[in-house]
């Protein structure tokens, strides 16, 4: 057990060697902890008000971290330094995501847009538009070159990264969505939602393959495996589920 914030923690991120935890708090802060001693490396006062998300880059050198402050931020994990600042967002930022060439992120607001920047410049490279509510999860597929969204308007939307281009809008689930998250071949999505299901899409078709009943209490994240044909949910009902498809 790792202790040291003083208020709820709302998000963790390994860095991608597996030495380093960050995780961010209603404190108000990220910590970066070491996880072979557990000891804390360093505290950074990150944001005016609660950091919801945060992210690695793949190098493992920087973090990014979003908030209801309607900033993101990026922090250089050796000196704990703010690098640059993220601003345009209207409405709290839901959710943060890196595109795996490292070269740009995504984040996703209460102002029902998608911001796409330059990591490296701070610079916003366009916005997308079209879900009619809050925007809560976002993933990039394996390879970069595609963007899924979950809304408060029960929708999935997936977008063409490099043109902002909407490819097509995944209708099913009966309430918001929470977390979406693309299988490591990039073919299939998973998507989790407060109608307490589990969806399983087919990114070519966009059809649902299968809904996955058995969560009594919504579905606040899904991950696929990275080698197997198995996916996870986790859910408010307080249990993990495992699921083969």
């Amino acid at each position: 057990t790792i202790e040291g914030h003083r208020g709820g923690v709302l998000s963790v991120a390994f860095s991608p060697d597996g030495q380093t935890l960050a995780s961010s708090s209603k404190d108000l802060t990220i910590k970066l902890w070491n996880l072979q001693t557990g000891e804390l490396i360093r505290t950074i006062e990150a944001h005016a008000k609660f950091p919801r998300s945060l992210v690695f880059s793949p190098d493992g050198q920087m973090i990014v971290s979003s908030s209801w402050d309607r900033t993101a931020k990026l922090w250089n994990v050796q000196t704990g330094e703010l690098v640059r600042t993220f601003q345009g967002h209207t409405a709290g930022i839901f959710a943060i995501a890196i595109n795996p060439d490292g070269r740009s992120i995504a984040t996703v607001s209460k102002d029902k847009t998608i911001k796409l920047w330059d990591l490296q410049t701070g610079e916003l490279i366009r916005v997308m538009e079209g879900h009619t509510d809050s925007i809560r999860s976002l993933a990039f597929s394996p390879n970069g070159q595609q963007l899924a969204t979950g809304s408060n308007d029960a929708t999935i939307k997936i977008w063409n990264v490099s043109t902002g281009e909407l490819i097509r809008t995944l209708e099913g689930h009966a309430s918001l969505v929470n977390a979406v998250a693309f299988s490591t071949d990039g073919k299939k999505l998973a998507s989790g939602s407060d109608d307490k299901t589990v969806k399983l899409w087919d990114l070519q078709s966009g059809e649902a393959i299968r809904t996955l009943y058995g969560h009594s209490d919504v579905v606040n994240s899904v991950a696929f495996s990275a080698d197997q044909p198995i996916l996870v949910s986790g859910s408010k009902d307080r249990t993990v589920k495992v699921w083969r498809y």
